[in-house]
């Protein structure tokens, strides 16, 4: 039976925590983050470190127990380090660039594809076939690697499209005439 879930999550230098009525904020030199966490579910800041305390061990309260922890770990995270997505590219004439703070990419469509980063997210395009998304919010970063990836997602004949970077992709075989 794992205890992840009743581990405390340790607060960094330089991390402020601000727990109202079922929000907490996390504030941090990478930005700010702000959560709704569930009415019965309770976040304490005990010695330096976040506990979070569920009422019974009923099914239900376990769940959002758990939840609740990996959402404040992953505010802290955030705040702190960042997370990131990388992607690549693969295709003759496939490639990305950057336009100010807009993607461009160029994906065998008769048109460039535009892609305007939301608040809190950036891109970073190191070489022409790979993207970095970046940003202080995990699920935002996901979502928006995601968006990128769903334009022209892998081909399992060529392998041809956007995938995550090491993604696997099966391949298939043609037709045989």
């Amino acid at each position: 039976m794992s205890r992840i879930g009743k581990q405390p999550i340790p607060l960094p230098e330089g991390v402020e925590v601000r727990i109202e009525p079922e929000r907490v904020k996390v504030k941090g030199p990478k930005g700010e983050l702000e959560e709704r966490i569930a009415r019965d579910i309770e976040v304490v800041e005990e010695d330096g470190k976040l506990v979070v305390r569920r009422p019974t061990d009923r099914r239900h309260h376990k769940a959002l127990h758990g939840l609740t922890r990996t959402l404040v770990a992953n505010m802290v995270e955030g705040v702190t380090r960042g997370f990131e997505k990388r992607l690549e590219i693969q295709g003759v004439g496939y490639r990305a660039q950057l336009q100010g703070r807009k993607l461009v990419l160029q994906v065998g469509f008769s048109h460039p594809v535009e892609f305007e980063p939301p608040e809190g997210i950036e891109f970073e395009v190191p070489q022409p076939t790979q993207i970095v998304v970046k940003g202080i919010s995990k699920q935002l970063v996901g979502e928006v690697a995601a968006r990128i990836r769903k334009v022209r997602p892998p081909e399992p004949y060529k392998g041809k499209g956007i995938r995550y970077q090491g993604e696997y992709v099966a391949r298939k075989v043609g037709k045989r005439t």
